[in-house]
C-alpha cells in the first residue's frame, strides 16, 4: 500500500518524506523496502516490544483511566530525533540483522482478549505509522472483536493514510516535540507543519487526542514560544485538549543536562492559563498528575506513578461535586 511508481524507482506516500527508494533499499524509517517494485514493510509481524502496561503509561490520562491495555511495538522511524529515547529500536535499525519475536494481527488480537482488565492494543515503542499495514489490519480486526485501539505517534504521516487509520483508532497521543520549523529541522530532520496537519485531521474527526511535549534545555523551552504553542492548541483544537509536559534526560546523541524542574513548573502555570489539563511527566511531584474539575477545582483522580485512584467526586464523564460533564 502506499506507494507511486516513479522514473528512479517507486515513490512511498505514507509520510512527508514522500521518499524515493531504489531496489533493494529502505527509505527514511528503514523498513519500508523496494522489493521487486513493490513497498514491502521488512518487520511486518516482527515484534520489538509486547507488554501488558496501565493506559496511564503511553500517556494518556483521559482515556478509560486505571484500565490495561496490551502494548505493541516494531523497529524503525521516519524521524532522526537525536534525543530518541528508544533509540535502540527506532534508529539503530540495520536492514539485515532485525530479529524478534513474529506476531501475526490474529495473535495478537487473541491474546488481547484474554488479559484481565484490558481495553484493547496500543501501537507504540517505536513508530507505528511505518507498520502501516500491519497496524491497519490488526487495528480493523480488533475493532470488530470490540476492542479499543491506541496510537502513540509522532504525527508526522500523510493526510490519505491519516484517514484511513481514524476509522480504525480510538485514540491518540501525539508527540508535538516543538512549536517552530527550526527545531524540528535540527532536532528531528523533519517538519512542523504536517504535525500540526496531522492534530487538525484527529481533531475534526471528534477521536480522543493527548499531547506530548518533551521540553528540552535550550532546544525548545522558550516560554514565548511556548505559550504560542498553547495559544495555537487552545484556538486550532480545543481547551479541554490534553497536555503532557515531560521532563527531559539525556539519551541518544543528545547530552544536554536534564530539565530543570522550575522550567517544567513554569510551563504549566503558562499552559493552565488556556488548558483545562495538563500534566507533567518525568519528575517526582505527583501533584501534577492529578486530574482536577476545571469547574469548581475538586480533585478527580489522583495519580501516583502509574496507580489511579478515583475520589468521591468523580464518576465517568461528570464531576458529582458540581454537576459539571467532563470529557472523560
Amino acid at each position: 500500500m502506499l506507494y507511486r511508481k516513479v522514473k528512479n524507482g517507486i515513490q512511498c506516500i505514507l509520510c512527508p518524506h514522500e521518499c524515493i527508494i531504489q531496489e533493494g533499499k529502505t527509505g527514511i524509517c528503514g523498513v519500508r523496502a523496494n522489493i521487486n517494485g513493490k513497498i514491502e514493510n521488512i518487520v511486518s509481524g516482527i515484534i520489538s516490544g509486547y507488554a501488558v502496561d496501565p493506559i496511564e503509561k503511553k500517556p494518556l490520562y483521559h482515556f478509560y483511566p486505571g484500565k490495561n491495555i496490551l502494548s505493541v511495538g516494531s523497529f524503525g522511524c521516519n524521524l532522526k530525533c537525536n534525543f530518541c529515547q528508544n533509540w535502540q529500536i527506532s534508529q539503530d535499525v540495520n536492514i539485515d540483522n532485525i530479529s524478534g519475536i513474529t506476531k501475526t494481527p490474529e495473535e495478537i488480537v487473541a491474546e488481547s482478549l484474554k488479559i484481565s482488565n484490558n481495553i484493547g492494543i496500543a501501537y507504540t515503542y517505536n513508530e507505528p505509522t511505518i507498520w502501516f499495514e500491519f497496524m491497519h489490519q490488526t487495528a480493523s480486526l480488533a475493532k470488530s472483536k470490540d476492542l479499543k485501539n491506541v496510537m502513540v505517534s509522532n504525527g508526522f504521516i500523510n493526510p490519505e493514510p491519516l484517514e484511513l487509520l481514524i476509522g480504525v483508532i480510538d485514540a491518540f497521543n501525539i508527540d508535538l516535540k516543538g512549536f517552530s520549523e527550526d527545531f524540528y529541522h535540527e532536532m528531528t530532520q523533519s517538519k512542523l507543519s504536517p504535525v500540526l496537519k496531522t492534530l487538525k485531521i484527529i481533531n475534526n474527526y471528534n477521536k480522543h487526542l493527548e499531547l506530548t511535549f518533551l521540553a528540552i534545555p535550550r532546544k525548545n523551552d522558550n516560554l514565548e514560544l511556548f505559550a504560542e504553542m498553547i495559544n495555537w492548541i487552545y484556538n486550532e483544537l480545543n481547551e479541554n485538549t490534553v497536555l503532557h509536559i515531560s521532563r527531559y534526560f539525556p539519551r541518544y546523541k543528545q547530552t544536554l543536562p536534564p530539565t530543570p524542574e522550575n522550567t517544567l513548573i513554569e510551563m504549566y502555570n503558562i499552559a493552565k492559563e488556556k488548558l483545562n489539563y495538563v500534566y507533567l511527566g518525568n519528575i517526582n511531584k505527583p501533584e501534577y498528575s492529578d486530574t482536577y474539575c476545571p469547574v469548581c477545582n475538586k480533585k478527580l483522580i489522583i495519580r501516583n506513578g502509574y496507580s489511579t485512584e478515583f475520589t468521591q467526586y468523580y464518576t465517568s464523564y461528570k464531576c458529582l461535586n458540581c454537576n459539571t460533564t467532563l470529557p472523560f
